[in-house]
């Protein structure tokens, strides 16, 4: 079986590299009040583009979301990216899921270069095969086509594979493609958004995981 991992919020918890660096990007684009850091939570799994659209407000063109964009790289790819901590009991759980016989993938909103990065810095960059993420340009924001991409390029029929995330959007990309769909409740989204996007099976901890995965 094949399992797609998505990563934020789902292998490590990156709010506050990634609180910081919306801030420094609305500060960039002269706003000088961002949202509260409890509301920066819903932050957390859509992708870059769509939220900071969202907070740029509906006057923003693309040429101004791009720009917000660029300044949050900035701080993003050289600090925001280790501002980053892989959640408690996250190798175990796949290392578990390896010693079943399961091949391990990231399909993840964020760029892809910054994606391996992370892996790597965090030791995590060994236990899977492929990461599949957005290019820089914006192609493959989209987290559905990203996950047909992945399931293409790894050769896997959609009955042999799962998705496991902790967002709507993980669960609604996994339905497109008649993935089964494991929504995670340690990250960011709640057990009702999960549930209302689709997901198959619910998984309340890191240790139950090659057990949900296998269906035990």
């Amino acid at each position: 079986m094949q399992v797609f991992f998505d990563l934020d919020g789902t292998l490590t918890d990156p709010f506050e590299g990634i609180a910081r660096c919306l801030e420094h990007a609305l500060a960039g684009m002269g706003i000088a009040e961002a949202p509260p850091r409890e509301a920066m939570r819903a932050f957390i799994g859509p992708p870059l583009r769509r939220t900071l659209a969202g907070l740029l407000g509906p006057r923003a063109g693309d040429a101004e979301v791009e720009r917000a964009v660029g300044i949050f790289r900035e701080r993003f790819g050289t600090v925001g990216l280790f501002e980053n901590t892989p959640y408690p009991g996250v190798a175990a759980a796949l290392e578990a899921l390896r010693a079943e016989g399961r091949s391990l993938a990231v399909v993840t909103a964020k760029p892809r270069v910054f994606a391996e990065r992370i892996l790597a810095h965090f030791g995590l960059a060994p236990c899977f095969d492929a990461v599949y993420g957005a290019e820089l340009d914006g192609r493959f924001d989209d987290k559905a086509e990203l996950l047909a991409h992945a399931l293409g390029e790894r050769g896997v029929a959609a009955r042999d594979a799962v998705m496991i995330g902790d967002r709507r959007d993980d669960m609604m990309a996994a339905r497109k493609n008649d993935v089964r769909a494991i929504g995670v409740l340690w990250g960011y989204g709640s057990r009702e958004e999960l549930l209302e996007a689709g997901s198959d099976a619910l998984c309340a901890s890191l240790d139950d995981l090659a057990g949900v995965v296998a269906g035990r």
